[in-house]
């Protein structure tokens, strides 16, 4: 079986040197660092602007870049592996180190440490910024804006409960791919909240109900709790206690929180029934995941 696409770099002409022996393709390259630019790029599917969305990279990501024609870039994101092509405007080679990730669901950088000056861009949870001063209640940045210090968490550091994230994202518009408060999807969602919590969440629902967290045995005794993983194919939510489940849906065009037997009936003719709920451990933590590989 070929590697996931989704997930390793790789075209009949084209794929990243680590893959030598494991795909065919025409030509090997050992791909470029570089860093996302703007506050948030759009992973398609194909280097074209009709293409549909895959996922997005946010400011500061680092991602490896394969080939770069005709302005598009073919990358291979570094927070989850996401393979796909952005706008090679969106990418600077100066990969500067960073020290902290935003720690809201949006906020405002500024041309001064001053709530009264212009904003000049809007940035988003998770995003990565190179912080070098306070001044105030302001963090300087490496690239001389400035942005709220409290919004702010030092790399390393994480919030401690994904559904208190998620919840703080309800009403956010759905967009296919996204994952941002601008706009997400179902596993956008779910994946951004255990990123903020320091989890190695994949992208797509189902790759979280093949590789994340342990399935529960679904019969009449089980009991949902918080943060417990809801999935139906193509699509998955959250669940805030053991009856609420919050989620991005097409249905309300929007993230909600509603009753989980409710969005079960109204899933069903869309989605099929339930085909899965699993729960996540500490294990799934990148540093636990590092400690158990030495």
């Amino acid at each position: 079986m070929k590697p996931d696409p989704r997930l390793h770099a790789y075209r009949e002409d084209l794929a990243d040197a680590a893959l030598r022996g494991k795909v065919d393709a025409l030509r090997f390259v050992q791909p470029e660092l570089r860093q996302i630019s703007v506050s948030i790029a759009t992973v398609h599917a194909e280097p074209r602007m009709d293409s549909h969305t895959v996922t997005e990279a946010l400011l500061g990501e680092q991602v490896n870049v394969l080939e770069v024609k005709d302005g598009w870039a073919f990358v291979q994101l570094l927070m989850d592996s996401y393979v796909g092509y952005l706008p090679a405007r969106c990418l600077t080679n100066q990969v500067m180190d960073t020290t902290h990730r935003i720690a809201v669901p949006s906020t405002l950088l500024y041309v001064k440490p001053d709530i009264r000056s212009n904003p000049v861009q809007h940035v988003y949870m998770n995003s990565f910024v190179s912080a070098i001063k306070v001044e105030g209640d302001f963090a300087r940045l490496r690239d001389h804006r400035f942005v709220w210090l409290k919004h702010l968490m030092p790399v390393g550091e994480y919030w401690d409960d994904p559904a208190t994230v998620a919840e703080a994202f309800v009403n956010a518009p759905y967009l296919w791919g996204g994952k941002s408060v601008a706009g997400l999807d179902c596993s956008g969602l779910v994946q951004l909240a255990w990123q903020a919590c320091g989890f190695d969440c994949p992208r797509d629902a189902d790759m979280m109900q093949d590789g994340f967290g342990k399935p529960l045995k679904r019969d009449r005794g089980l009991k949902l709790t918080r943060n417990d993983l809801v999935f139906w194919k193509g699509h998955v939510g959250m669940m805030l206690d053991g009856v609420n489940l919050v989620h991005s849906n097409g249905y309300h065009m929007q993230a909600v929180v509603e009753p989980l037997s409710g969005a079960i009936g109204r899933i069903a003719n869309l989605y099929g029934q339930v085909t899965g709920v699993s729960r996540v451990p500490e294990m799934y933590k990148p540093e636990t995941n590092s400690e158990a590989a030495q």
